[in-house]
């Protein structure tokens, strides 16, 4: 009988996978706080809702607004997301770009490998 890895050798396969793939050439590396960050959005859009960056920034839990709103700009010029327009003019929501897609679809594909190997 073929003995099955614990959830910690999974977990531990998967983070020796992750990052192997950040060596790769793609978008700039995140800080704790920016991924974070990318975790709301990466989850709103799953749940096919709209965050705006004033939502964002309502988030006490993530910090003061300012601080928020500075590692929106960070995110945005290292290519993980983007402001789009919305009916109202004041209001940008934020999306991920297709960079951003990418990655985590590179990590999905390092969770599976794990999960078989």
């Amino acid at each position: 009988m073929k003995k099955s890895r614990s959830s910690a050798e999974v977990y531990l396969r998967f983070l020796q996978l992750s990052e192997a793939i950040r060596g790769l050439p793609s978008l700039p590396p995140l800080d704790p706080l920016e991924e974070r960050i990318l975790g709301f959005v990466a989850s709103a859009r799953q749940q096919q809702s709209r965050l705006s960056v004033r939502d964002m920034m309502a988030k006490a839990e993530l910090g003061a607004p300012a601080t928020i709103h500075g590692r929106l700009k960070s995110m945005r010029e290292k290519g993980w997301i983007i402001l789009a327009d919305t009916e109202d003019a004041r209001r940008k929501q934020i999306e991920l770009t297709r960079g951003a897609l990418q990655h985590m679809a590179r990590l999905s594909r390092c969770m599976e490998q794990a999960a078989r190997a």
